[in-house]
């Protein structure tokens, strides 16, 4: 027992120890005739009362403690405990008294030997405590001796905290973690089954764990090979499942089967005989449904009666859903493969039979790239539909109450409607820049940054993120050296990593670090970093977590990957702040050990130069105005192209427009007067706005040219390190944004 809570326990037991001897001294005095009178809580006590005096201060000690005390004489028989076990056990003192602990908990010690910092001799043991309903928690002890006033040991005393809940937490985020490796490398649906099973067995520890495909209409359960505990049979094989009762209609109503005693259940009591002949006195069962038909189970069976947790239920659920998934990538293989050796085997027969094989290959090929996708996207789709639901209602609700009070004559409030949409649109464009950002295709804004400064701002923002159980401690570097990055994605980033450490800390909470410092990489340093050497600036974000394994970090800046629950994370948070950072020229490292914590540290090459000023920018709805100069459109999406051409016109400006590349390269060489373009990146017949713009730079070569973009297409605009006088804007923007960002560059030259 290491950490927080051990050194808390033996500092209790301690004190608990001290104040016992205290009154084993007062009735040593007692009874030796050396006092005649007690004083508590102000009132005397003859020496006929004082020995009761004492008792109840003894009591009033122990029961106040909410550890479970137990205290045990020479021969293991208990003569003690206190109310916080009464309570635990399930048991009464006057009941448990005399008894023996064997008549109160089985015990299964796990660790024990531990050292304790003081000479009499304790011990600190990790185990668990089997009780007399069928349930179990885990605890840790400290157990030490008993003595009397000689010195002699009368018996030994045990303080016991019942870690269950954090005990189970670390199981299932194990388990899950371990499940991902094994299907990972399961090459068929009964292996990727099997491991599952396994894996559940080993983990909850119960006489058996399998799985198997169900037929619905014959009511039998067909399992090929299941994990099963030592002196325990398979199952193997076909089962009728209405011979070991009428759980099968749960099970087909989609629901899950919690069986804690098979003698109990009004399910299984008539068929008890025959499930405890299978070692099934206690089960556990999760469908898998199909299209709204149960398929198979997942089902872990226990020879003891078992109360079966939520936490057990939900362990069940998320092994199921992954085996699923997997069976399904699985069977499309299967089918691949079975495809290609019919192929093989028809070789060079009649053309008709080729041609029916190929259709079946593609087929095949078909469903294989469909099931990994969707294995995938799966994981992904649920928060993002859910996202983009509440926006799209925020916008067409804003949209059809302003149509409506439009159409009523009503023009006052209106404005509010309109902000409210304009907010849900800018939020949606902020979704969309997070799913670019994993696939590094987002389009970076660089411009020189004091992280020191922007961490400043966001630290309000992130306290309310991480709750009140995390304590925030903000060390920014002295003289820290400015970097040019795009800072509304490193915020992002910063965000992403702040709430990974809060979940690693949950549910008790801890400290979370953020801290900057300057960093010069030598030939060896840069190298164990994978960057080229010179200097950086390091953002670090370090909590006191549950830590990681080392083979969870070499997975977890995989797209997808993750250790939560089904459905409580993407896996593309991590992918997403790794994309970022290396398109931004900087590297990612991890430090971290299980119980331990994290710490996660981004590297960023220094810029050399002066930070920007976070200046307040301009009016949203104040269009800057031109004076006069031509401005080429190139935009194939007629509706975007009309507003851009209405806008820049009412600021001032005179405007051609044209549909496609080829068109307005047309223009650009026909030696009108043309002082800035603007143009779509992607544009439809053959040429695309970079191959347009280079090429009226020929002719051109001040043209100042500003590229809009949907999603970016890095190879075009430069990966963000454009030439002299070419600037990019990303869709959706605010139109203000663009009037201004065209004057920006008109005056100033390079935006």
């Amino acid at each position: 027992m290491n950490g927080p809570d051990s050194v808390r326990l033996n500092a209790e037991n301690e004190e608990l120890r001290n104040r016992l001897q205290e009154l084993e001294d007062t009735l040593h005095s007692i009874h030796s005739g050396d006092v005649d009178a007690l004083i508590v809580n102000n009132e005397i006590y003859t020496l006929e009362s004082a020995h009761a005096a004492s008792n109840r201060m003894r009591q009033d000690v122990l029961s106040q403690m909410e550890d479970a005390v137990f205290a045990f004489d020479n021969d293991g028989h208990i003569i003690y405990m206190n109310t916080a076990a009464e309570l635990r056990y399930g048991i009464a003192s006057a009941a448990a008294l005399g008894r023996t602990r064997g008549d109160v908990y089985a015990e299964t010690v796990v660790r024990e030997g531990l050292e304790m910092p003081w000479g009499e001799r304790r011990a600190g043991v990790v185990s668990v405590h089997h009780l007399a309903d069928g349930s179990e928690i885990h605890v840790e002890s400290i157990v030490s001796d008993l003595k009397d006033a000689s010195g002699d040991t009368t018996g030994t005393l045990a303080v016991m905290r019942d870690v269950t809940r954090r005990w189970r937490a670390d199981r299932r985020r194990d388990a899950l973690a371990r499940l991902s490796d094994r299907l990972r490398d399961a090459d068929s649906s009964d292996t990727a089954g099997y491991e599952a099973a396994r894996l559940l067995g080993e983990t909850l520890r119960v006489s058996r764990a399998g799985y198997g495909t169900i037929d619905p209409e014959d009511e039998t359960l067909h399992v090929v090979r299941d994990w099963t505990a030592p002196g325990v049979d398979s199952l193997a094989g076909t089962l009728p499942l209405r011979a070991y009762g009428s759980f099968i209609d749960t099970l087909k109503a989609g629901e899950p089967v919690t069986i804690d005693d098979v003698r109990r259940d009004p399910r299984t009591v008539d068929a008890a005989a025959a499930l405890e002949d299978r070692s099934a006195r206690s089960f556990l069962n999760v469908p898998v449904v199909e299209q709204g038909r149960l398929v198979a189970v997942l089902f872990v069976n226990d020879a003891r009666t078992r109360a079966w947790s939520a936490d057990d239920l939900a362990l069940l659920r998320d092994v199921a859903e992954r085996a699923r998934a997997v069976d399904g990538r699985l069977r499309s293989a299967a089918a691949l493969r079975e495809s290609e050796q019919r192929l093989r085997e028809a070789n060079e027969n009649l053309e008709a039979m080729v041609d029916s094989r190929t259709r079946d290959l593609m087929v095949a090929e078909h469903a294989l790239r469909q099931a990994q996708k969707m294995e995938a996207v799966g994981q992904l789709t649920g928060g993002i539909a859910h996202d983009f639901n509440n926006l799209l209602a925020g916008i067409g609700g804003s949209l059809q109450i302003l149509q409506k009070r439009l159409q009523q004559q009503r023009f006052d409030g209106n404005e509010r409607y309109i902000s409210m949409g304009l907010d849900a649109v800018r939020r949606a464009a902020a979704l969309t820049q997070r799913l670019l950002a994993f696939a590094r295709r987002q389009t970076l804004d660089p411009k020189p940054t004091d992280v020191n400064r922007l961490i400043a701002g966001m630290e309000e923002l992130i306290r309310r993120t991480v709750g009140p159980s995390v304590t925030l401690e903000v060390v920014g570097a002295g003289g820290l050296w400015p970097t040019r990055i795009d800072p509304s994605q490193l915020e992002n980033s910063l965000l992403n990593l702040c709430i990974n450490a809060r979940d690693a800390m949950m549910p008790g909470g801890g400290r979370l670090t953020i801290e900057t410092s300057n960093k010069w990489l030598d030939d060896r340093a840069a190298a164990e970093r994978e960057l080229p050497p010179g200097q950086y600036i390091s953002l670090c974000v370090t909590d006191t977590g549950s830590g990681m394994a080392p083979d969870v970090i070499k997975r977890v800046f995989d797209p997808f990957f993750t250790t939560k629950p089904l459905g409580q994370g993407t896996g593309l948070g991590l992918s997403m702040v790794y994309g970022f950072v290396r398109q931004s020229g900087g590297q990612v490292r991890i430090y971290s050990e299980p119980a331990h914590g994290t710490t996660m540290c981004l590297y960023l090459p220094r810029f050399v130069g002066t930070a920007e000023d976070d200046a307040p920018g301009p009016d949203r709805m104040e269009i800057e105005e031109g004076e006069g100069q031509t401005i080429l459109v190139i935009e194939d999406e007629a509706t975007i192209r009309t507003l851009i051409t209405e806008l820049l016109v009412e600021a001032g400006y005179r405007v051609l427009s044209a549909p496609d590349g080829q068109a307005g390269l047309q223009m650009l060489q026909s030696g009108r007067r043309i002082d800035f373009l603007v143009t779509d990146v992607g544009l439809p017949g053959g040429i695309n706005g970079r191959q347009v713009a280079d090429a009226a730079r020929v002719s051109r070569p001040a043209l100042k040219v500003l590229f809009i973009t949907g999603y970016a297409e890095n190879a075009a605009v430069g990966n963000g390190q454009l030439e002299s006088g070419m600037s990019v804007l990303t869709k959706p923007f605010e139109i203000t944004e663009l009037a201004r960002k065209v004057r920006e560059m008109m005056h100033a030259g390079v935006a």
